[in-house]
């Protein structure tokens, strides 16, 4: 397929980019450099623009034949959509849905989704399938929730085929060393215990010791970059016209804080100071998905579904790209 990829420098957009690729699909990468790396993608493919840009992303689209949409472009940081949430309402909303009217005045037929499971909020049962209510707690959340049902709402009026996948906590990077995660600031775990491994921070805060957890620390679900890029090229043959349907991608496993920095000096070699500190408001004990959709629909299941694999492989990157992409 001809596809478009926004967002597509970005840590999980980038992965997609070069999956696709590999699977033999031609790819068009639209991403305002905000957030993502030039060095992400191929120079040849990467258009840099913003979605809000209508003229330009017309422009594309009357270009190239694009025949499917995959839109990542959005802010994701939970604690700064709290803080600015017009910001988030924006670009995850307003932006998405000059991009949604481009897809529909085009006739470009399907439509997939990078969301979250920020959109349940503070489940009341775990593992979390896609019938859990979707309550979600902040304005991230709540923009991806606001789009999914703007999303709902063309596949029955316009015949727009759509999958939203929810994604549980991306981690690692490219099997080849290729790709990786870079933000500023970084706010996930795994690269921010490795950056204690690599002695670019002092120590690693854990953020809550008396949940009710068999340590005490939070448990997440962590799926690797490259399972979900997988994820994403099976979900997309599988778009129907005038169907929405959603999918959980997550192992089915949590690991809590203390179990990943565990892991993380196993991996490394390295002991990794820990600076314990109060619970931060609205952190869920637990997030686990259960992802049997996904995998009896789609067929899809995760190559990396233990931690250890998905920690080598963010080593791998971290330590050859002690300054993430700016190394190179």
């Amino acid at each position: 397929m001809q596809i478009l990829v926004t967002g597509g420098a970005g840590y999980i957009g980038s992965h997609c980019v070069k999956h696709l690729r590999t699977c033999g699909h031609e790819v068009v990468v639209v991403d305002n450099l905000s957030v993502g790396h030039r060095a992400a993608v191929p120079a040849e493919h990467l258009y840099a623009l913003d979605i809000a840009d209508t003229d330009r992303l017309d422009d594309l689209l009357s270009t190239f034949r694009i025949e499917a949409v995959l839109h990542f472009a959005a802010d994701a940081a939970v604690g700064e959509s709290v803080v600015h949430p017009a910001k988030y309402y924006r670009n995850n909303v307003v932006n998405a849905l000059t991009l949604l009217e481009l897809v529909r005045v085009r006739g470009i037929g399907k439509f997939l989704f990078s969301s979250t499971c920020a959109t349940y909020g503070l489940p009341e049962a775990m593992p979390i399938t896609e019938a859990t209510p979707q309550r979600p707690i902040n304005p991230y959340g709540r923009s991806k929730l606001m789009f999914e049902q703007m999303l709902m709402d063309y596949a029955a009026a316009y015949g727009l085929g759509v999958t939203a996948l929810r994604y549980f906590n991306a981690a690692g990077a490219a099997a080849d060393g290729s790709l990786g995660e870079d933000h500023t600031p970084e706010t996930h775990l795994i690269p921010l215990v490795l950056q204690v491994a690599l002695n670019q921070r002092p120590n690693i805060h854990v953020f809550g010791t008396d949940y009710d957890t068999p340590d005490g620390t939070c448990i997440r679900d962590y799926i690797h970059v490259d399972d979900l890029a997988a994820a994403h090229e099976q979900a997309l043959h599988a778009i129907r016209p005038g169907e929405f349907e959603a999918y959980n991608v997550g192992t089915g496993r949590g690991y809590s804080v203390r179990e990943v920095i565990r892991t993380a000096e196993a991996v490394t070699g390295k002991p990794i100071a820990v600076v314990e500190a109060p619970r931060r408001p609205g952190d869920p004990p637990i997030l686990v998905a259960a992802a049997d959709k996904i995998r009896t629909r789609l067929g899809w299941s995760p190559k990396y579904p233990e931690l250890r694999p998905i920690v080598e492989s963010a080593w791998r990157w971290h330590r050859t790209h002690p300054n993430g992409y700016a190394t190179e």
